[in-house]
């Protein structure tokens, strides 16, 4: 499991990265880098009122750049051409949250994480202090129907009963309203869900966060042809300076002050 470093109690920052490991600049640095991206994926990139591109990966985009000395370029696509857009060298990089596991990109070489998206449980306030995740039995978990989530509770708390909802919306509702004692899901998600007007300052995190092998450990990465390894090591060279200067905590918090760690 990627750790979860508190750094200042409560706000939790994650570290995907490992301190003690060596971080030497690459010998070869490129001059430019063009990234791909989709323009629809808050909060990681989408357009302000006013219609500028703004989000995590956009901010991040940048730094990477600014740590390696490059100038850097944002090129906006529909997410299903991006990858034909790599391929066929219409940039450099794709930073829009590709899976590993889609066939259309196991030809593509991945960065390190960046971001992993655990799950977590979300209770009522006046609830948390007495809830123990390690002890289930006799618990009303809500999850949504068919999710990873709802298979990932059915295994591990077999003596909890699973309530089965056709929609995160509904399983949200069933913590907020107290027909569940607790929700398990997608807690980026649910970052934004808890202080927003419709959960009505209910609930909060508790316990967690869940990065279990199979079922949440898969991340956020940044994709390159493979022919040009010496862009992803650039990169991965970058993220973790990134993370060791301090940039990766200020650019997580701006964009996701309820840390979902």
């Amino acid at each position: 499991m990627a750790s979860a470093a508190a750094e200042d109690n409560p706000v939790r920052v994650p570290n995907f990265w490992d301190p003690k490991a060596v971080n030497d600049r690459p010998a070869t640095v490129p001059d430019k880098i063009q990234f791909l991206a989709t323009d629809d994926y808050p909060p990681f990139v989408f357009r302000d009122p006013q219609g500028r591109l703004t989000g995590f990966n956009v901010d991040l985009a940048r730094a990477l750049c600014q740590e390696l000395g490059s100038s850097c370029a944002l090129r906006i696509k529909d997410f299903e051409v991006l990858v034909p857009a790599l391929e066929e060298e219409e940039g450099d990089a794709i930073i829009s949250g590709l899976s590993r596991e889609a066939s259309a990109t196991r030809h593509l070489n991945f960065t390190e994480d960046y971001l992993k998206l655990p799950a977590r449980f979300v209770v009522r306030k006046d609830e948390a202090a007495d809830f123990d995740e390690q002890d289930l039995a006799g618990k009303t978990i809500a999850v949504v129907a068919g999710s990873r989530y709802e298979a990932f509770a059915a295994r591990f708390w077999p003596d909890a009963d699973i309530l089965s909802l056709e929609s995160e919306r509904a399983a949200r509702d069933a913590v907020r309203n107290g027909t569940a004692d607790a929700h398990f899901g997608d807690g980026l998600g649910l970052s934004f869900w808890l202080p927003s007007n419709a959960a009505e300052n209910c609930c909060t995190f508790t316990g967690g966060p869940w990065l279990e092998a199979g079922y949440f450990d898969e991340g956020m990465a940044i994709a390159t042809r493979r022919d040009n390894p010496e862009l992803a090591a650039a990169l991965n060279y970058a993220l973790r300076q990134l993370y060791q200067e301090g940039v990766y905590r200020e650019l997580y918090l701006r964009y996701f002050p309820l840390s979902f760690y």
